[in-house]
């Protein structure tokens, strides 16, 4: 009989084992379904969004010549064998200086939204949570904000700051604030009406406790849903400021900056202009598409109408 229920036991467990290295692939691709969107527009958006974050991360292996090589013999070439997407009027290869503009692009795009992302949700969780002179004082700052065009509080955050990535990145960054702000701030005043969050500070749990094990997880989600969606508009606007002049200096590789150099040839070479342009186009189409399908998939408020 113990033989018997041994035997039993140990086929149980194999059978469960079976089952769940089955369910491992599955759950594999389920995740990775949900990664790239949930649908197939959105999936393709994912995968050109990681696309073009490998082509910065191996930029200099996949490169085919020095962005920043100077060959005039062969300056404003059209696309040909050589050089794929032609030459500017210093004979330096485009694609080259696309694949090289894609760093600082994403570079200027993702850290201004980290920073909107930090200091967004710090001040709409305080605001929402504690309420008060706090919250009054957060959102009309917030409103002041919002007041201005996100593209002329950036290009005023410039002003004082001076030319460079690292002022762009800041003026990007402050310009975006007020949206993950209010959106952390309507989030924490739905959840902070819930009664398990009554029942936590009726048996004596601290703030600190509170904001990290059920203020702070319950949002996070869809900040980092926002701040993808984002992040399309943060790439244009620090694209339009290295357009004006204000962010990245020549030679450097920058798409808007490579708009920008090529404006003056829009009618002879147009490929100068066209190529950094779709560059941006592409981008910022994929990332919204992109943000478009995750917010579909993680807001439960919009799941079921898939």
């Amino acid at each position: 009989m113990q033989v018997a229920e041994s035997s039993l036991a140990t086929g149980r467990m194999d059978a469960r084992t079976t089952r769940l290295e089955q369910s491992r692939p599955q759950q594999f691709g389920r995740a990775l379904w949900v990664i790239l969107g949930g649908d197939r527009v959105s999936a393709c958006a994912g995968l050109v969004v990681f696309t073009l974050v490998l082509t910065a991360i191996f930029a200099p292996v996949i490169s085919p010549y020095d962005p920043l090589q100077i060959d005039l013999p062969n300056r404003l070439q059209a696309p040909n064998w050589d050089h794929w997407l032609g030459t500017d009027d210093f004979g330096r290869d485009m694609l080259s200086r696309i694949i090289f503009g894609t760093r600082l692009s994403l570079l200027s795009g993702g850290l201004s939204v980290l920073i909107a992302l930090a200091v967004g949700l710090v001040l709409g969780i305080v605001s929402g949570y504690f309420g008060g002179i706090s919250d009054s004082l957060i959102m009309r700052s917030m409103d002041v904000l919002l007041s201005f065009p996100a593209i002329l509080l950036a290009i005023v955050v410039m002003a004082l700051l001076g030319p460079g990535l690292s002022n762009v990145i800041i003026a990007v960054g402050v310009s975006q604030v007020a949206i993950f702000a209010r959106l952390a701030r309507s989030m924490t005043l739905s959840i902070r009406a819930n009664e398990y969050i009554e029942a936590a500070i009726s048996v004596g749990a601290g703030t600190r406790r509170i904001l990290a094990r059920y203020i702070l997880p319950n949002i996070v989600t869809l900040m980092m849903v926002q701040a993808t969606a984002t992040l399309g508009s943060a790439i244009v606007m620090a694209a339009s400021l290295n357009f004006l002049g204000m962010g990245v200096q020549p030679p450097t590789p920058d798409w808007g900056a490579m708009v920008n150099e090529g404006q003056k040839f829009m009618f002879q070479h147009q490929h100068i202009p066209l190529f950094p342009g779709l560059a941006i186009a592409l981008a910022v189409l994929s990332l919204n598409l992109w943000g478009d399908g995750l917010q579909k998939m993680l807001d439960p408020a919009l799941r079921g109408r898939l």
